[in-house]
């Protein structure tokens, strides 16, 4: 499968989690001159902004391992950029959700795994 097909249903994946757990999605894949955020969600206390990494169960590394300090601060310049266009009266958050899924060409995800507040401005 192709890391693009995979990454997409990774969001895709990690969208219908979310709306499990009670959160409420404002936007997917906001684009910026700074980047992307995959996910910008809110519940009760916080606006989240969650970055989607997916990989597959063989993977040498982690998947919240691609979220670097360089990709943190274009998640968290991003962020800067919704806020100043979106008046939103909760506290932000930035989480990132893991998706593990088979190393086989069908798409089947193995675990989900939430990160809430993986980092900090």
């Amino acid at each position: 499968m192709k890391t693009l097909n995979r990454g997409k249903l990774g969001e895709l994946e990690a969208a219908v989690f979310l709306r499990k757990n009670d959160y409420e999605i404002l936007c997917a894949n906001y684009r910026t001159r700074f980047g992307e955020i995959d996910i910008i969600a809110y519940d009760k206390e916080y606006i989240v902004f969650i970055e989607v990494k997916t990989r597959a169960e063989n993977s040498y590394f982690l998947p919240r391992e691609a979220v670097t300090k360089t990709k943190q601060h274009k998640i968290i310049l991003v962020a800067q950029n919704y806020l100043s266009f979106n008046i939103v009266n909760l506290q932000p958050r930035f989480d990132v959700i893991e998706i593990t899924t088979k190393v086989a060409e069908e798409f089947k995800v193995l675990a989900v795994n939430h990160i809430k507040n993986a980092f900090t401005l």
